[in-house]
């Protein structure tokens, strides 16, 4: 039996990288730049939260309810930074807010995305991190804790290596599966869910063996189907948001689903944009509706033709005899 030498396989890995679902690229800038995150002290969080049988939050004050309204405006407002800076105050007030924890990741990974330089987006995605596991401890089988954790751990993974990106894929399974059956309302956490079946259905086989031989197997059951069931159904929550119908769109054209990946974009390019991502995302699709429909188009045509050029089959009844 061979042996597959550790440093052969992660060589390759490391050269290979990691491909998969393309995300759409995030504006890059925006019109107020947001300061790095101030989770990155530990005292800005305070003691580490017990457990959930343990935990005895405190009271909700008039101050921390006031917070929480404003962070709720502001982020119907599309402001994720002073969002976040209202969520960090609550968490002053209260460092076991369950609510201010969870939200305050999913802001601080939006917020990094927006940066091109990873020195920025790793301080805001460690700061994710460091939130989602807080809320992990107050609620280890909470569906909002869970999406938190899966997703800062997915947008870790494309600012590692190869092999770190491999071992952060399987780790966020249980918390992307645990995130959509017990939040199976929440739209984000069927797109990150879509996202994860997509790419480790496709992982080549040096992941497969690398995975194998050096992480205890690779994560089974995901499929093509899998994903494009789960973009769907984070589609029919939210038909407006223009991220989901986008996901979508690629994934009904990489499995050759092209009239459906046609009717979702005309839909798409339609829909109102309110942040310069949403501008983004909405040119993307632009960009990917016309080889499409030329695609279609030139495919009925091949179909026209050929039905014309059938020539009738001659009856082989016994009429008239």
């Amino acid at each position: 039996m061979a042996v597959v030498r550790p440093t052969l396989v992660a060589t390759l890995l490391s050269l290979t990288g990691l491909g998969g679902l393309p995300v759409a690229q995030a504006q890059k800038t925006t019109t107020s730049q947001p300061s790095l995150p101030a989770t990155l002290e530990p005292a800005e969080l305070g003691p580490r939260p017990k457990s959930k049988a343990g935990a005895s939050p405190a009271p909700d004050s008039v101050a921390l309810r006031q917070h929480l309204r404003l962070a709720a405006s502001l982020q119907g407002k599309y402001k994720d930074s002073e969002a976040l800076a209202e969520y960090q105050a609550v968490l002053k007030l209260n460092a076991q807010h369950y609510e201010s924890l969870w939200r305050a990741a999913v802001l601080s990974v939006s917020i990094g995305n927006r940066y091109s330089d990873e020195t920025r987006k790793k301080a805001y995605f460690d700061a994710a991190h460091q939130y989602a596991d807080r809320a992990l401890a107050l609620q280890p089988e909470g569906g909002e804790s869970n999406y938190a954790m899966a997703l800062a751990l997915f947008s870790e993974a494309g600012l590692t290596s190869a092999r770190d990106r491999l071992r952060l894929f399987k780790q966020l399974r249980s918390h992307v599966f645990l995130a959509a059956e017990r939040r199976p309302d929440l739209p984000e956490a069927w797109q990150l869910l879509g996202r994860w079946y997509y790419r480790v259905a496709h992982y080549n086989v040096l992941e497969k063996t690398f995975s194998r031989v050096f992480l205890g197997g690779y994560p089974h059951g995901a499929s093509s189907k899998k994903a494009i069931d789960a973009l769907e159904k984070a589609h029919q929550l939210d038909p407006g948001r223009v991220q989901y119908s986008y996901d979508l769109a690629r994934m009904y054209k990489y499995q050759s689903h092209r009239h459906q990946a046609i009717a979702v974009l005309q839909e798409a390019i339609k829909l109102p944009t309110y942040t310069s991502e949403d501008l983004t995302v909405n040119r993307l699709c632009q960009q990917l509706l016309p080889p499409l429909l030329r695609a279609a188009a030139r495919r009925d045509r091949l179909h026209a033709r050929w039905y014309r050029n059938l020539k009738p089959t001659p009856a082989t009844g016994t009429a008239g005899k």
